[in-house]
């Protein structure tokens, strides 16, 4: 058995989102030998709403409830509590709304610690302007920058690296809160900023950036990172978990098409010649990663709100119309069509309507020929138009051939079961990511604004 690591930056990672579900037992089981406490708090998972809304994914409550834990975790141990990406997006108004909740927080449970507040929001404007400097680079799929991609945005962020973390926390931030951030720079940060080797806090962060998904039980718990200069060892904070080989190194595929380098806004972490080594039964030790430094750049995320949509669902368990699912979704989709253009004419603009069947190919949009017909089908209606209202309208024009049209025209009309009354739902604005782009910076902090505020009290930018 190798021996233990010594001389490490230890970083405690309760959870892999703020707001998802910290056990405060979990904290205090890896607190006495923390250096740190990081976290992350957003993601473009669940879309760009979050972003072209400043809304949080999570309620307050579940961030709240989180955030106490990690609040009196950071005030008994004294060690810098971390928090990338607040409120899902990152955004200048989501950092605002994670602020009120922290200081909300601190006042509740009579704590007053520094707080730094990390600003990563971007002006359209100034984003292509410096597009037309060619400082913009387009990623896959995007083919160019042209400004006026960039303008169409209602929200643009750009992912901080570790370097802006590491400057509050010199300056004397108890806490740091950031706006949008790349997940594995919120966790080197601190390591790093000690003076522990960078290919092994990228990888620690990489590894780590999900809490416990990195062990064999992904819901028991967060982990605890201990980075030294040439290695780090991965540890569950709850007993009855453990971590592998297997279960570390595959991590590196999460969120990443390649399982051996990440970009990250300085350079690229490589892993080819990574090892992965079980310690006992519940911890490994990696070695080998090395981080290449690159021209700094910061990817660019930006998003919209375009046109609005009104959804209904029938559940379908007519057997000749299961049986028959291609001819009946053609059929309908053209009727539907036809009765808008019949109904509405021009008033109707540019719309689109979509069927979905759960159960059958919502998801994959392919059709297996020798899959037996289901059981039941949930059909759901789509029309997209460019008001709500209109997008209501078309839903109500549709409502009498989408509840009742039979496979066939001499057939009886059947009743698909509708779940709610009214059927029409209005969804609301359609969002849209536009950018995926880097832009080149000539300092870390180049495009981070710096608050603080103190606990106990409210502070505006």
């Amino acid at each position: 058995m190798p021996p233990p690591i010594t001389g490490t930056v230890n970083v405690l990672v309760p959870t892999g989102a703020l707001g998802a579900g910290i056990q405060e037992a979990d904290v205090l089981a890896g607190l006495a030998d923390a250096h740190a406490i990081a976290c992350d708090a957003g993601s473009t998972d669940s879309g760009p709403a979050y972003l072209a809304t400043g809304r949080c994914k999570y309620s307050r409550a579940a961030v709240k409830t989180d955030f106490a834990v990690l609040l009196r975790a950071q005030a008994k141990a004294r060690i810098p509590l971390l928090i990338g990406s607040c409120g899902t997006s990152g955004s200048d108004a989501a950092l605002d709304w994670m602020r009120d909740v922290a200081l909300e927080v601190c006042a509740e449970q009579g704590l007053s610690p520094r707080i730094a507040l990390l600003y990563s929001e971007q002006a359209p404007q100034l984003v292509a302007q410096r597009a037309r400097q060619g400082r913009v680079k387009p990623l896959p799929p995007m083919r160019d920058a042209d400004p006026a991609l960039f303008e169409q945005c209602d929200h643009i962020v750009a992912l901080m690296g570790p370097e802006p973390y590491v400057a509050a926390l010199e300056a004397g931030a108890d806490i740091v809160l950031g706006g949008r951030t790349t997940d594995t720079a919120v966790l080197a940060a601190v390591p790093l900023m000690r003076g522990m080797g960078a290919g092994a806090a990228w990888h620690a962060g990489k590894t780590a950036e999900c809490g416990g998904l990195c062990a064999v039980s992904p819901r028991e718990g967060g982990v605890m990172v201990r980075v030294g200069r040439d290695d780090f060892v991965v540890e569950p904070l709850r007993a009855s978990n453990r971590c592998t080989p297997y279960t570390i190194s595959s991590h590196m595929l999460y969120e990443n098409s390649d399982p051996f380098q990440l970009h990250e806004p300085g350079g690229v972490l490589d892993v080819t010649q990574a090892r992965y080594e079980a310690i006992d039964e519940r911890r490994v030790r990696v070695t080998g990663s090395r981080f290449e430094a690159k021209p700094y750049t910061m990817k660019l995320e930006g998003a919209s709100a375009g046109q609005y949509q009104t959804v209904m669902l029938v559940g379908i368990q007519d057997p000749k119309v299961l049986a028959n699912l291609p001819r009946f979704l053609g059929q309908m989709h053209e009727a539907l069509i036809r009765r808008v253009n019949e109904a509405m004419g021009a008033s109707a603009g540019a719309f689109d309507i979509s069927l979905r069947p759960y159960g059958y190919n919502a998801v994959s949009g392919e059709v297996d020929p020798q899959q037996p017909p289901p059981r039941e089908v949930g059909l759901l209606f789509v029309a997209t138009a460019a008001t709500q209202e209109l997008a209501t309208q078309i839903a109500k024009t549709c409502n009498p051939w989408f509840f009742h049209m039979p496979l066939d025209r001499e057939a009886e009309l059947p009743s698909y079961a509708f779940p709610f009354s009214p059927a029409e739902i209005e969804r609301g604005a359609v969002y849209e990511f536009h950018l995926n782009h880097v832009v080149q910076v000539e300092h870390p902090l180049e495009l981070v604004r710096t608050v603080f505020v103190q606990g106990g009290s409210h502070a505006s930018r």
